[in-house]
């Protein structure tokens, strides 16, 4: 199988062109698990597939290290976005991508005919705890105290088609977020588990995170962590609507726009290498 290694800072995924390779036959699941290994395999966040669609450009469908199936990746898919324009399966500098967590519009920026940041309209974001999903009655789940392990923090839900829990502390550097990442992950709240953020804030325009994503454990970035907590933080009136969020490989540039609802976020997609391996 021809694979090619991208990353959209440091949140790196094995992507394979299944216009040329079979691979949705197979059992993705095992191979996921298999390839996203750092020690036996390629090593990544998980697998990205590039796919036909019959309702947009391409699609992408996207799995975790443990094998689990997504539905949405940010730093994913401005990394499909580059792919498919450097590798010459479009010309179009706006294109459409099909995911399950709905359709994803890009804008490539473009430089010496290759793709170097990408800006996707990640669509609204949904505040509803039914939704989201979270087990709560309430209309939103905005700064509510919730129990994990040793401590209580407050959290506000927040799904970009999947699921994110925010929470805001002092110091990200210090935190022992494997510890608490981790157990809220599985936390009852969360029928389908969710993706945890936790953000400290430097200044109105500027948030730093940390991110235990779902099936993943932490990982140097997640896009739609970022586009969450960018959401969450307006929210709990802690910054503006155009920010920079600072990751562990980098930063996004998140706005949450007041006309159309919708969050922007634009970002880097960088190829890392080619290869083929056997599966």
């Amino acid at each position: 199988m021809k694979f090619t290694k991208m990353h959209g800072i440091g949140n790196d995924y094995v992507y394979v062109n299944c216009y040329e390779e079979d691979i949705e036959k197979k059992d993705i699941s095992k191979i996921t698990k298999f390839i996203s290994d750092r020690h036996f395999g390629i090593g990544s966040d998980g697998l990205i597939l590039i796919c036909k669609s019959a309702i947009c450009d391409f699609k992408m469908r996207m799995f975790n290290s443990d094998g689990s199936e997504s539905e949405m990746c940010g730093n994913g898919i401005r990394c499909v976005g580059k792919y498919v324009y450097d590798n010459k399966m479009t010309n179009k500098e706006v294109i459409t991508i099909e995911t399950l967590a709905g359709i994803k519009v890009l804008k490539m920026n473009i430089s010496k005919a290759k793709v170097q940041t990408v800006k996707v309209d990640m669509g609204e974001p949904i505040l509803s705890p039914k939704k989201i999903p979270m087990n709560s009655d309430l209309d939103r789940f905005i700064n509510k105290p919730i129990e994990i392990l040793d401590k209580i923090f407050n959290i506000t839900g927040v799904s970009m088609g999947n699921p994110h829990a925010i929470a805001y502390i002092d110091d990200v550097d210090s935190f022992e977020l494997e510890k608490y990442g981790s157990a809220m992950e599985v936390h009852s709240l969360f029928p389908e588990k969710v993706n945890s953020e936790f953000v400290q804030v430097i200044d109105r325009q500027t948030l730093k995170m940390r991110v235990w994503e779902r099936g993943a454990g932490e990982t140097l970035a997640c896009g739609t962590g970022a586009c969450a907590v960018v959401v969450s933080s307006i929210l709990n009136n802690l910054c503006e609507r155009k920010i920079t969020v600072k990751l562990l490989g980098g930063d996004l540039f998140i706005e949450w726009n007041e006309q159309d609802n919708h969050i922007y976020m634009t970002g880097s997609a960088t190829t890392v290498f080619t290869g083929e391996i056997d599966i």
